[in-house]
């Protein structure tokens, strides 16, 4: 099971057949930091998302939820209260 934003590129861009330097290349960055997205040592930024979905031909909305389950899991699961303040986030929004 894909436990990463980064592993789950990884695992789209295995599955388009899709080698690391294109995606470095529509991102305008050096093939090193796409594979240190991949293997979680930096992380993605919401500015890259459209890049994913046009480069591995996802749907916008796909790969923004693939990027906010894995943040808030990643980042929050631990979380006691986090259904209450997710439940509080959405009356927000």
């Amino acid at each position: 099971m894909t436990n990463s934003f980064g592993a789950y590129l990884r695992e789209m861009t295995e599955q388009k057949g899709l080698p690391l330097q294109k995606i470095a290349t529509q991102l305008n960055f050096d093939t090193s930091i796409s594979g240190k997205i991949e293997r979680v040592e930096r992380n993605a930024i919401i500015e890259m998302l459209p890049i994913f979905s046009r480069v591995l031909d996802r749907n916008e909305k796909q790969i923004q939820i693939k990027f906010l389950e894995f943040s808030i899991t990643n980042n929050y699961g631990k979380l006691t209260f986090l259904i209450d303040g997710s439940n509080s986030i959405l009356k927000t929004l």
